[in-house]
């Protein structure tokens, strides 16, 4: 019978909401959603209810997915499976290999954790507690805190390795952030929890405190004066980075990456050798870098001079028709100042939504000053204005908020930075851009840094170069000011970027690069085409935008195999 709307069924019927079939980009979207879910409730660093529910949740998911129709999908379709494949099984991996790393400290965290971890989920599930009961744990765990430094203070030399020590020191600071969030929720709203905690929790907060500072000085040699200039960083091994490869689709190992990056550094040298003959310099480049690097605009022009060049390189491609600008991607750009304390990350200025722009003030440094100007020189800058705005990142993010946006979940560095650089590799080859010397060494300084960045992050994570052996290099393969190459080194290894970032920029680009001779130039479409499509398809790993743009066969159990760089 029908009643207001509803249609009664009968016992055993079909309905259509019992039919119903997720689409896959719906499925992309709810999977994100869950997985941030997840994370935000179980929360707690090192808990192993956190690792097994997120093992269970990536292993459930794949086994659905396992179940899904691939055949029956269009090529969009099929490219969205094994996106959402390849990301739940790198998720997996980064949780074993993040719960590993956790438990080569265990030892001295875990026994002042546990009680700690478990108030913390009572509060998250919202049980009932005794107050007295958590006054009672608290002064106990108290007493756990001290005895984990008398563990670090007996350690072995040999026992706990740097990055170990750094870890567990960020870790103790997370864990205090909660405890604190467990102990704001309660205190006053129950008098009683205020009468009996209070004291107990103010004993335990000020314990953790000074915990972190004593594990970085006895486990990673960091004092209290150290600390904001460290630069430790996490190696992953030879096995770390082929897991990390398979998932970026890069068919090559690391040895032969470093490869490819040596002969891109060889023809940046021959190139900055033609354009230091055109100045004067003779074959002797590094001069004429220096020379160039002199040639920094006075304080207080940065952001004008910035602006100005933003503006010329969307000119630019508008001009020669060669990507879609959408009117209010070029109308809504915003500049903001680096702060001095942040420029010893980021010395130059960086891009994407905004423009973010170092600037030289009275509290900094004469050596501070030097590079924050030196960063804003406007050959140097030439290649890295459009780099970061428009065609680089601010068009490809803001065509990524409004194109299939879902794919956003599938962020690498190989196509956000990739698509950025590779940018600087049809401006270098149209001739008509990089009109001088000056612009040519800005550009190939810029390029020699891509290469570097390959070099010492790979070697690194091998194990076969040390942060201060990284600094070297930037310093003398690319001529980096030593604050600069410190800065780089530091963005890099600080735990904010992937063990591939710093290899993406360079790779993806070449990646791209080989991409359009098979696309543009073999005539399939025109150039502007070619780049919208690459915009609008959004993040990705880039052999798989290639099978998408090329159309071809795909099935669940595709395996990387294109190589892209040949001569290695």
């Amino acid at each position: 019978m029908a009643d207001e709307g509803w249609v009664a069924v009968g016992a055993g019927a079909s309905t259509a909401l019992e039919t119903f079939e997720e689409p896959i980009a719906e499925r992309i979207t709810r999977v994100g959603q869950d997985r941030s879910d997840l994370l935000a409730f179980y929360k707690f660093p090192t808990s192993d209810a956190r690792y097994e529910r997120l093992t269970r949740f990536y292993n459930d998911e794949l086994s659905a997915l396992s179940q899904r129709p691939f055949e029956s999908y269009d090529q969009e379709a099929k490219v969205d499976y094994l996106l959402l494949k390849n990301y739940l099984k790198r998720s997996l991996r980064t949780l074993e290999l993040d719960n590993a790393r956790d438990a080569e400290f265990a030892p001295f965290v875990q026994p002042f954790a546990t009680p700690i971890r478990d108030w913390v989920q009572t509060r998250m599930e919202v049980r009932v507690i005794d107050p007295q009961e958590v006054a009672s744990s608290f002064d106990a765990t108290a007493r756990e805190v001290r005895r984990c430094r008398q563990l670090v203070r007996g350690a072995k030399p040999s026992r706990y390795s740097k990055a170990a020590g750094h870890r567990a020191a960020r870790t103790i600071e997370q864990i205090r952030n909660h405890l604190r969030e467990m102990f704001e929720f309660y205190t006053g709203y129950d008098p009683s929890f205020d009468w009996w905690v209070r004291e107990p929790y103010d004993r335990l907060d000020a314990a953790l405190a000074a915990l972190p500072a004593y594990v970085r000085e006895k486990l990673a040699g960091i004092g209290p004066d150290d600390e904001e200039d460290a630069i430790v960083g996490e190696p992953i091994g030879r096995g770390g980075l082929l897991a990390e490869l398979e998932a970026e689709m890069i068919p090559y190992s690391p040895e032969e990456l470093v490869r490819v990056a040596e002969k891109e550094y060889a023809w940046c040298e021959a190139e900055m050798a033609k354009a230091s003959r055109e100045m004067g310099f003779g074959d002797k480049w590094r001069a004429a870098l220096e020379h160039v690097k002199g040639l920094f605009e006075p304080p207080g022009a940065q952001p004008l001079l910035i602006k100005s060049l933003v503006d010329q390189g969307t000119e630019y491609v508008e001009k020669h028709r060669l990507v879609s600008v959408p009117h209010v991607a070029k109308e809504a750009i915003r500049m903001y100042m680096i702060p001095p304390a942040a420029q010893k990350v980021s010395p130059f200025f960086l891009g994407g939504t905004y423009l973010q722009v170092s600037y030289p003030t009275s509290s900094m440094s004469h050596a501070d000053k030097l590079m924050s100007m030196r960063g804003n020189n406007r050959h140097f800058a030439k290649a890295t204005a459009f780099h970061e705005m428009i065609p680089g990142h601010h068009l490809q993010l803001f065509v990524a908020d409004r194109a299939q946006p879902y794919r956003r979940l599938f962020s690498t560095p190989f196509y956000i930075e990739g698509w950025a650089l590779y940018w600087e590799m049809v401006f270098w080859a149209r001739r008509d851009f990089f009109t001088c010397p000056e612009d040519r060494v800005g550009s190939l300084f810029w390029r020699m840094h891509r290469c570097a960045r390959i070099v010492f992050s790979l070697k690194f994570h091998l194990g076969q170069m040390t942060p201060a052996e990284c600094i070297e290099l930037l310093v003398d393969w690319v001529g980096h000011e030593r604050a600069t190459a410190e800065g780089e080194v530091r963005r890099s290894f600080n735990g904010d970027y992937s063990p591939l970032y710093q290899a993406g920029y360079l790779l993806g680009a070449l990646q791209l690069w080989k991409l359009r001779e098979e696309v543009v130039d073999q005539g399939l479409c025109p150039e502007k085409v070619f780049h919208d499509r690459m915009l609008n398809a959004n993040m990705m790993p880039i052999e798989l935008l290639r099978a998408l743009l090329l159309k071809q066969d795909l099935h669940p159990d595709f395996k990387s195999k294109w190589r892209f760089y040949q001569g290695i």
